[in-house]
């Protein structure tokens, strides 16, 4: 009786459970048998397997195979675990030595003809193999540069099961063909899923330096510039209403250009999703800065928080995740789309719950809301001619819920460019690259502040300990406590007028908030016009 076992990784979401594949071989009938709660892509492996195993120049053994997936009460999906099926029975069969593939992880989809095709989530993968002590990983070699971002772990890429054999038998390594130059690799094939990143919206821009949009090439909008600032600098949620033509998905499209870039362990967890999410393009292993996610107003609410059929894969918000969700027209969007985005705005994760089990998926983004103030967006023009009814407007308006708008810190009234500005009289404003030297420093002090705990911006920390600990000046809240009493503010949103108030302090490098932090903060709260903003200052 021959046995023998590999390794290989089941992903649910982004987090992942390392899986013993085991063969047994014994005596009897020539059949085989998978176990241990596989989808139906992992069943369809079993011909996958045999037929890359001839076409290798390996003999298929001729008795009673059964492959169990251990442990099996964890549901498994997907054709990742075919190279570790294929050398599990190797090893069984004594055609490699058992020994050799024990602690090895191995993930990568078999070919008919014996290539090894990559799969997404390698980066999820490999992070779960090595959490679990597991030092050796074999990897198709598209995904290996993926795989290597990974500490304190030995890749292997291969081309072809042959090549993998001959590796571990330590044997002369065959040559595989490779594409030709300037042709499409069809082994890609398996790393985008069709449609993805043009269903999300996802700006491709992102990923790299490329062609970032400037902040210079918006005329006027001192207060929105500002707030842009501001909501950048301490990861601060923000809406931008006002009439249509006005600039605010210009602006929003510019917040991007001004975030800090990512740092090691925020890029290895956007890379981690967008890899499960089959949106990683090829060459492109770490996403280095902010996704900037865009959906459609008519997108479901699946679509924005994750779901679909089995196991849920990440929506919008993740693919936002240490980025921005830009929800353009955002009253047209469902309601329970809107309000679905409510939970990870808290707590920066989304849990989703299916019948096929409970994924917790990563939803950290700095939501963009753009509105217009009626259907028709000439409310707020002088002569403009709008004839919404005042029920219509106030429909209209209502779409976004009071509990969602509270969870916004900045609003912004975006008003319409004037001739002169448009002209050019006015001269352009700052670039991206200014304000993004402005936000890295404030970021920096915010890092500097906030060095023993858990958070990393002013928007993270909780309102308990900037009641307690990170206090603001001596009578600066004032204004605040007023505005309470009139109902303008809720608990909740004292604690984000203190969290934007730190973050223009930072902006001006105060040691504390004082009380014209604290006005310019509750104006860009509350909406309300009180010139603290302009005094302020604006990029």
């Amino acid at each position: 009786m021959g046995f023998a076992r590999a390794c290989s990784v089941a992903l649910a979401g982004v987090e992942g459970v390392v899986v013993e594949v085991q063969a047994d071989l014994e005596p009897g009938v020539a059949a085989f048998t998978l176990v241990g709660l596989p989808d139906k892509s992992l069943v369809e492996s079993r011909d996958r397997v045999r037929a890359a195993v001839v076409n290798s120049g390996a003999e298929w053994p001729q008795k009673k195979l059964t492959v169990g997936l251990s442990p099996a009460s964890v549901p498994k999906s997907g054709s990742g675990f075919d190279l570790a099926v294929a050398c599990s029975v190797l090893g069984a069969a004594e055609r490699i030595d058992p020994a050799a593939i024990a602690d090895v992880v191995m993930i990568g989809e078999l070919g008919l003809d014996g290539r090894v095709r990559p799969v997404r989530g390698v980066l999820p993968a490999v992070l779960a193999a090595a959490e679990a002590g597991y030092r050796q990983v074999v990897v198709p070699e598209q995904t290996a540069g993926e795989a290597a971002l990974v500490p304190g772990v030995s890749v292997l890429g291969v081309r072809s099961l042959r090549q993998l054999i001959a590796v571990l038998g330590d044997e002369p390594v065959p040559d595989e063909p490779v594409a030709e130059e300037g042709r499409p690799d069809p082994m890609l094939a398996g790393l985008m899923v069709p449609g993805a990143g043009i269903g999300t919206g996802l700006a491709a821009g992102g990923r790299g330096a490329g062609q970032q949009p400037d902040l210079a090439d918006v005329v006027g909008q001192t207060r929105a510039r500002k707030a842009l600032e501001v909501a950048a600098a301490g990861g601060h949620h923000l809406l931008l209403s006002g009439p249509p033509g006005a600039g605010k998905t210009m602006l929003a499209e510019r917040l991007s250009g001004i975030l800090p870039p990512l740092s090691r362990r925020e890029s290895l967890e956007v890379t981690a999703v967008h890899s499960v999410a089959g949106i990683l393009p090829p060459g492109e292993p770490l996403v280095t800065r902010a996704p900037y996610c865009a959906p459609h107003h008519s997108a479901t609410m699946q679509s924005l928080v994750g779901g679909g059929n089995g196991l849920p894969r990440p929506g919008a918000v993740s693919l936002a995740h240490r980025g921005i969700l830009f929800l353009d027209e955002a009253p047209e969007f469902s309601g329970r789309a809107l309000d679905a985005l409510r939970q990870p705005l808290e707590s920066g994760h989304v849990v989703i719950a299916r019948a096929a089990g409970v994924v917790r998926l990563p939803a950290g983004f700095l939501l963009v809301l753009a509105a217009n103030p009626c259907p028709c967006g000439r409310h707020t023009l002088t002569g403009a001619g709008c004839e919404c009814p005042p029920s219509a407007v106030r429909r209209y308006q209502a779409r976004l819920s009071g509990p969602l708008l509270d969870r916004v810190d900045l609003r912004v009234e975006v008003e319409p460019v004037g001739r002169a500005d448009l002209m050019g009289s006015g001269g352009r404003g700052e670039s991206s690259a200014e304000v993004a030297a402005r936000v890295r420093t404030a970021r920096a002090r915010a890092v500097e502040r906030l060095a023993g705990t858990r958070w990393t911006a002013n928007s993270q920390v909780p309102g308990h300990e900037l009641r307690t600990r990170l206090t603001a000046a001596p009578g600066a809240l004032m204004a605040a406590e007023r505005d309470m009493e009139r109902g303008l503010l809720t608990a909740r949103g004292l604690d984000r007028v203190l969290r934007v108030a730190w973050t223009v302090a930072d902006l001006r490098a105060a040691d504390r908030p004082d009380a014209s932090d604290i006005a310019v903060a509750l104006e860009l709260r509350t909406g309300i016009h009180r010139g603290a903003l302009l005094k302020a200052g604006a990029s």
